[in-house]
């Protein structure tokens, strides 16, 4: 009988080891509640093998085979993937955003009002061609139009040249993150290895992990024993067991820009997503497009302005020359460049005669508004529809990022209700354990008070 009453006794002690870890586990969960990335710890219980004692076989009750974090990977790497589309989408958006409000016309800024304050001064011109003062509204208002494409030109170029410098800290940014990410996958595996509890640094891990999908495009393989390898989408490296592979950033020798290079392969091209891959978007097609449409616009509408203007003469009955400064050959750097050839007022050819009352070159030029001398349009059509891409991109990416974050947050709340933590169901089985506990508890005194009357029994 007493090998019975030990037997007991080590069973309900052993049970009320476990019931302690469960009541720990629970109040570690319910003390992450609202920490990001934790997610909730389940301890898995297995049967100890039965003991025979004589003709009896006994149970051993239960131990402590490991302590579970509750994730789903594949909801994990749901969320990594549309958190890498909703930083690209972010970042682009952000930037373009800064792009549109060079063109804001209600604000004062972009090319309208100075092309329609151009053509508006030859009106005047055409009325009365020998007029000086009509005559000096055309130059003033062709250099406030070459200053508008100036100003444009400069402040896409400090815009992209910030862009260029925030990848550059995007790049030390995502550095920093793999070394961090490194450390911990090295920390999970030991822990695994050594039948420790992985679930802390598997959740620490996996918060980086979606840090750095927000800056980067990141496929994950599984290593094995914990481990896990990340790349690029491309495949170049970032994180292989405890190592991490730093990207570098290299200025191009052509246009200053900075590439980014993975173990000595230019991968600028093939960043896909993430933060990074908005600001490469913006910098390195957005701004030259608009760039390329504005020297296109200041190119033509300069070339056809001094076509026509050589056509006629000027106030003394002279050849007329040039209005604007010829554009640079292919027109590129055209709008930066822009000016106006002449600063006397009495070399406009208004005339087509060379009389000073006649103003048939003025109309000429005032008709070039109407015609189609910019890639098959009309100058404000042309700018008109620059305008509208820019503002289409911006729309798109904002449907675009609201339809993704609604995602996003979908597969979130999916996550949340496999990892997340449920403060009332958690102090439910807090309840319940802490009942167990204590009678477990009651048993035991009964069974040791019934051991030391037995031996008190004996003689």
């Amino acid at each position: 009988m007493s090998w019975i009453n030990t037997a007991q006794m080590m069973l309900l002690e052993r049970y009320l080891d476990v019931m302690t870890m469960r009541q720990t586990l629970i109040s570690t969960n319910a003390a992450n509640v609202d920490t990001p990335g934790y997610a909730r710890q389940r301890p898995d219980l297995a049967e100890t093998p039965p003991v025979q004692i004589g003709t009896l076989t006994l149970g051993t009750g239960v131990h402590l085979q490991q302590i579970t974090s509750l994730r789903d990977s594949i909801l994990d790497l749901r969320v990594n993937q549309e958190t890498q589309q909703q930083g690209q989408l972010t970042s682009f958006l952000g930037l373009a955003q800064q792009i549109q409000a060079l063109f804001n016309e209600t604000a004062g800024t972009g090319l309208q009002g100075a092309l329609t304050n151009f053509f508006n001064s030859l009106s005047r011109l055409s009325a009365n061609p020998s007029d000086l003062n009509a005559r000096q509204g055309v130059l003033t208002a062709a250099q406030n139009l070459a200053r508008s494409f100036n100003q444009i030109s400069a402040n896409l170029t400090t815009v992209q040249r910030n862009v260029d410098l925030s990848v550059s800290q995007s790049v030390s940014q995502i550095n920093t993150l793999t070394a961090q990410i490194a450390t911990v996958n090295a920390q999970v595996s030991a822990a695994q290895s050594s039948g420790q509890n992985a679930g802390p640094f598997v959740d620490q891990r996996q918060q980086l992990i979606n840090q750095l999908s927000n800056l980067v495009d990141v496929s994950e393989i599984d290593a094995g024993h914990g481990s896990l390898t990340l790349t690029t989408n491309s495949g170049a490296p970032l994180v292989v067991g405890g190592q991490s592979f730093q990207l570098t950033t290299q200025a191009d020798a052509v246009t200053g820009l900075q590439h980014i290079f993975s173990q000595g392969s230019d991968i600028t091209a093939k960043i896909s997503a993430g933060q990074l891959a908005g600001q490469l978007q913006i910098r390195d097609q957005e701004i030259p497009g608009i760039q390329s449409s504005l020297d296109t616009l200041a190119a033509d509408l300069a070339n056809s302005v001094n076509t026509q203007h050589q056509a006629g003469f000027d106030l003394n009955g002279a050849a007329g020359g040039n209005l604007f400064v010829p554009p640079p050959a292919g027109g590129v750097g055209a709008a930066s460049a822009l000016a106006v050839a002449i600063t006397d007022p009495t070399k406009i050819a208004a005339s087509k005669d060379g009389s000073a009352g006649d103003n048939s070159n003025a109309n000429a030029l005032l008709a070039l508004q109407n015609q189609a001398i910019v890639t098959g349009e009309t100058p404000l059509n042309y700018y008109s529809g620059l305008v509208f891409k820019i503002g289409n991109d911006v729309s798109n990416a904002q449907t675009q990022q609201q339809s993704g974050g609604l995602i996003l947050k979908q597969i979130q709340n999916l996550q949340g209700c496999v990892s997340g933590v449920d403060i009332n169901e958690e102090a439910a089985n807090l309840i319940r354990f802490q009942n167990a506990y204590q009678a477990s508890a009651q048993i035991s005194s009964v069974i040791n008070s019934l051991l030391q009357t037995t031996i008190n029994l004996v003689p």
